[in-house]
């Protein structure tokens, strides 16, 4: 795994939000750590590699999408 402190972050790119309200994520190899963009030293949190697919995929499928 690798160490938070040397994770490459990155906004999603259809982020088109310029407020700040934006989260950011990292791979970690087996997990995926997601932080809010305006505070990157503040809590995150992680995710295994199948928690995240999951999480990803009903996102991807609008299942997650308020209405």
């Amino acid at each position: 795994m690798v160490p938070v402190s040397e994770a490459e972050w990155r906004k999603s790119s259809r982020s088109t939000n310029t407020g700040g309200q934006c989260v950011e994520v990292a791979d970690l190899a087996s997990a995926v750590a997601v932080r809010d963009s305006k505070d990157p030293d503040g809590p995150m949190l992680v995710f295994g590699a199948s928690a995240w697919s999951a999480f990803a995929a009903r996102a991807k499928g609008g299942h997650l999408d308020l209405t």
